[in-house]
């Protein structure tokens, strides 16, 4: 076996050894939430009785241990449970939030990337000019403010004020309705752009300024294909593995631009889920998080070996 491939081997073992510790700390967090959640969905004025028979149909009458053998069991087989409050599974709740918040996340890492590189790049080029300056002060200011206050700046002056764009998607699909997913969008985008154009520029500056770089200038290739043909790709490892946080962060972030322009996707569910004390769809949703973000950091330690085969980046 070549040592590529038992890399790939050792990574992929480890990713499997991350899923197995995603479910186990969701499980141990749902346990140590405060609060009964039998009470909680008895009602105001609960009966014992009926405590007791929402217990025993939860199984929350039996050890701790067992029910994570049988919930553990059902996900090796596509079974993430059933909702205590309506009964469904919880797999169609879950595909029911899927389509908006994929959506949102397709949209927003497609146009990340491009203007990430672009803006690096074009910053690199000039560095220390006018354009890299105002590139950098820039990027540095709208990094610093959070998403949420961003969002509702936008929402308040384009949707609001001007009425440009719906400031909701109360009452609208996104899917046929395309313009209540540019406030979002442009939320998500304001701080991840400026991250990874900032590690797009400080890699550029290295490649441009290495020797091989030099070399290709003495042998008269033309400046355009240097920039995007021999420096970018050398660059692009730590800018890599940064789009895969971006990512786990996206996670996070979907939910509050979800709950803040009211979207039905998976952060609606989520936080729906959190509020009723469903348990079994808030571990659901959990897991799926934990997996994908498992995946997303699996496949940025792959490309970033492509990219830089010497460096061994692990996540």
């Amino acid at each position: 076996m070549t040592p590529h491939l038992a890399w790939i081997g050792r990574r992929l073992l480890l990713g499997v050894g991350q899923t197995a510790a995603v479910v186990l700390f969701v499980f141990a967090l749902t346990e140590a939430l405060p609060g009964d959640a039998a009470v909680a969905l008895a009602g105001d004025q609960p009966d014992p009785d009926r405590i007791a028979r929402i217990r025993a149909t939860m199984g929350l009458d039996r050890p701790a241990v067992e029910r994570l053998a049988d919930w553990a069991s059902g996900l090796a087989h596509g079974d993430l449970g059933t909702s205590l409050v309506s009964g469904r599974p919880v797999t169609g709740y879950l595909t029911g939030g899927l389509g908006s918040t994929l959506l949102l996340t397709i949209t927003t890492v497609a146009l990340l990337v491009p203007l990430s590189l672009g803006l690096g790049v074009l910053a690199a080029r000039r560095e220390g000019g006018p354009l890299d300056r105002t590139v950098s002060a820039l990027t540095l200011a709208v990094h610093a403010v959070p998403e949420f206050a961003v969002g509702v700046l936008l929402a308040t002056l384009f949707g609001l004020w001007l009425g440009w764009l719906p400031p909701t998607a109360v009452g609208t699909d996104a899917s046929t309705e395309p313009a209540v997913l540019v406030l979002p969008v442009v939320v998500l985008l304001s701080r991840p752009v400026c991250t990874i154009s900032r590690l797009v520029r400080a890699g550029m500056i290295d490649a441009l300024a290495s020797p091989y770089v030099a070399q290709a200038r003495r042998y008269g290739i033309s400046s355009t294909r240097i920039t995007w043909t021999h420096a970018l790709p050398n660059a692009l490892a730590p800018a890599t593995q940064q789009l895969a946080r971006t990512c786990d962060w996206l996670l996070g972030g979907v939910i509050v631009v979800e709950a803040l322009f009211v979207i039905p996707g998976l952060g609606t569910v989520l936080l729906d889920a959190v509020a009723a004390r469903d348990i079994p769809v808030v571990q659901g949703a959990a897991v799926v998080f934990g997996t994908v973000t498992v995946l997303v950091n699996l496949a940025a330690d792959l490309a970033a070996r492509r990219f830089a085969p010497r460096s061994e980046a692990a996540a």
